[in-house]
């Protein structure tokens, strides 16, 4: 199995839901990419990359109770395929990055507000 590893941001708060007996929790990681340098001035430039994640069990709810928008956190994932056929009876291909493991990086600035109130 190939393992993939991810740093980023957690965009908006990871969103828990259940599925039957299965907790499953969606949360995207932004993060900023080298994007090549700009003609005129020679600056280097950036773009944002989004990667959606998806958590299942006691890692999603972990996730989902303890991280907030703007939270950094370091993603280990497998890549699983996501094919199905719509409607119209058209076989769609996807990808789903499914979290292996994780680990809690730095406060993003609401955790941090959060944090600084309860020491007052």
């Amino acid at each position: 199995m190939n393992k993939l590893f991810f740093t980023g941001r957690v965009a908006s708060a990871p969103v828990l839901s259940t599925h039957g007996e299965t907790k499953v929790t969606k949360f995207t990681l932004i993060r900023n990419e080298y994007a090549g340098r700009d003609e005129d001035s020679g600056d280097s430039r950036e773009r944002v990359v989004n990667i959606q994640f998806t958590a299942f069990g006691a890692r999603g709810e972990a996730i989902a109770k303890n991280v907030m928008k703007g939270d950094q956190l370091i993603v280990e994932a497998r890549l699983s395929n996501n094919n199905f056929t719509d409607g119209d009876d058209i076989e769609r291909y996807g990808f789903n990055f499914v979290v292996s493991d994780f680990e809690f990086g730095a406060p993003g600035e609401a955790k941090r507000e959060q944090l600084a109130k309860r020491r007052a």
